[in-house]
């Protein structure tokens, strides 16, 4: 019997495939898992995967891409599935070619008639008993990534399929839901967002013991929730606190992530019950967060997770007294975290601070030199860049990227020869340096790279209100989310006309990009119009939760 585990990146199939094959193991059967524990049985095939995820790639075309994918997935067939279903009662696979045709045909728009000879080959006939289509909202999906990256400590370079931005998610979502209508006697679609983890795997192994004894498989599909209209901002609060609640016991980083940003009475109830299982994510929710309960949280959770405690000191929070007292008193034990979290000061004090630290973190000294174009920045540039071999240190991707941060926001002679000798080995990292730039050459780059990584490219034009920005957002507006992003704060006419437009593509980001208008009427009446048309949209709820604070803090801020 062949199975396979489908859906979009993070969507919870991995975690379910493998502990579905030991299930199956205890229950008497012999299981062969082809991708155990996240990594495929070939070694060939594991190769190919690095491959295509590596940004220093993100050259390759969609045919290109195709060709490799349906490569991984052929040698994997051939080396590993074809032998194990002769051996195995049961084969696992977490992901097929469904992978290769759902990115080629839904996320980059090649014709299934180009599409499917390639496939047919690769499969030579070998059909899934059944594909369990794991399901969920791309936006959940996204934060379960994101806090497992984080917990891990991943300071991995972004994946290339990653470069191309949210909206490739809600794409591929649409494609694995379109081949699963069309063959639903082999395909279950399984909501893996509010149904505990256990339950999920006792569900999916019954299935198949079923379809083994010849019986018809279980009906598996959820009944998706009544829709029940959204009729007031305080009231889209509370439901987004109800789902945070669902997954408090269950899923708990997963509710400590969408803590993030957050505040309130109720917000900080729900800290408190979370503080203790996920230290990590609730230091990281206080990003920017300049209340006295935020500093209070900071104090509470350093001895926990002093590294992400430090990480939060952004935005408002970064030139606080607070702040400065956190990072003197942890110099010395979290010597790369307090480096970092200089970023983009230029005080004499933040300067006195790098330089006790230049010996023991010099790499995130530097990378805190962002935006600052001084000759004492390049002088700690150079002295870095000397103390790693000098030019020829440009070949390592490591010190590339860590040049590239430091130059973001730079548009100096001596920053575009630096992002010139990067761009062989960082093209991503290169491409993020940008931000902010209204240069010939930087604009020259956008356009040279857009359609490849325009994650990268949009998130460069942030706070850019000139022509050449205007067009590149309305270009890749229905493609690519992070164009709202961009515009986050902008009160000006072009920015309200793109909101409108893809105010029902993105609503979450929509009603995000109006930051502290939010709390204006006409963005509070913005974000009701959306409550009503998308009220199970869980990340506008989010944005809607977050607005309740923004109104109550209007008049503080003078909020028109």
């Amino acid at each position: 019997m062949f199975i396979v585990f489908e859906g979009i990146d993070g969507s919870g199939k991995t975690t379910l495939s493998n502990r579905v094959a030991r299930e199956l193991r205890r229950a008497g059967l012999t299981v062969r898992h082809v991708r155990e524990d996240g990594r495929l049985a070939s070694p060939v095939s594991e190769g190919l995967r690095r491959f295509t995820r590596d940004p220093l790639h993100l050259a390759l075309t969609p045919v290109a891409e195709l060709l490799l994918y349906a490569a991984r997935e052929a040698q994997l067939l051939e080396e590993v599935t074809r032998p194990a279903l002769a051996e195995h009662d049961v084969v696992i696979a977490d992901r097929f070619l469904y992978t290769a045709e759902v990115l080629a045909r839904f996320g980059r728009g090649l014709p299934e008639a180009e599409v499917r000879p390639v496939l047919d080959t690769c499969q030579r006939g070998l059909q899934p008993d059944r594909v369990f289509l794991i399901d969920v909202d791309p936006a959940i999906a996204r934060a379960r990534r994101r806090a497992s990256k984080l917990l891990a400590k991943d300071r991995s370079a972004p994946s290339r399929k990653g470069l191309t931005g949210a909206g490739l998610q809600a794409r591929l979502r649409a494609g694995y839901r379109a081949l699963a209508a069309a063959s639903p006697g082999r395909w279950s679609i399984i909501e893996n967002t509010d149904v505990p983890l256990d339950e999920q795997v006792t569900r999916l192994v019954e299935d198949v013991l079923r379809v083994r004894r010849g019986e018809a498989p279980l009906h598996l599909a959820g009944q998706g929730r009544p829709i029940v209209p959204v009729r007031s901002l305080p009231e889209a609060r509370g439901r987004f606190l109800r789902r945070l609640d669902g997954w408090t016991v269950d899923e708990p980083g997963l509710a400590a992530w969408f803590l993030a940003g957050m505040e309130g009475q109720d917000v900080e109830a729900r800290r408190a019950l979370l503080a203790e299982r996920c230290p990590e994510l609730i230091a990281h929710g206080l990003a920017g967060l300049t209340s006295p309960a935020a500093w209070e949280w900071r104090h509470r959770l350093e001895a926990a997770a002093p590294e992400h405690v430090l990480a939060s000191l952004t935005d408002d929070a970064s030139d606080a007294p607070e702040a400065w007292h956190l990072r003197e008193r942890w110099e010395t034990r979290a010597p790369e975290a307090v480096a970092t979290s200089l970023t983009g000061l230029d005080s004499e004090r933040a300067w006195l601070m790098r330089d006790r630290l230049s010996r023991s973190a010099p790499e995130p000294v530097v990378g805190s030199l962002s935006g600052l174009d001084s000759e004492r920045a390049w002088n700690e540039r150079w002295r870095w860049l000397s103390s790693r071999g000098g030019d020829a240190a440009f070949e390592d991707e490591g010190v590339a990227r860590a040049l590239c941060r430091s130059l973001r926001g730079v548009d100096s002679e001596r920053a575009w020869e630096w992002r010139e000798r990067a761009m062989a080995v960082a093209p991503d990292a290169v491409l993020r340096s940008l931000e902010g730039l209204d240069s010939p050459r930087a604009w020259a780059l956008r356009e040279q790279h857009a359609a490849r990584a325009p994650k990268a490219v949009i998130g460069s034009l942030t706070g850019l209100d000139v022509p050449a920005a205007w067009t590149l957002r309305e270009t890749f507006g229905v493609a690519c989310e992070e164009v709202l992003d961009s515009l986050t704060g902008m009160d000006v006419p072009a920015a309200w006309r793109l909101r409108t437009v893809l105010a029902d593509t993105w609503p979450s980001a929509s009603v995000k990009s109006l930051g502290l208008l939010a709390a204006t009427a006409r963005g509070q009446a913005l974000t009701l119009e959306l409550l009503e048309r998308h009220p199970h949209d869980f990340a506008l709820l989010r944005q809607a939760a977050r607005t309740v604070s923004q109104v109550e803090e209007e008049p503080r801020h003078g909020v028109a």
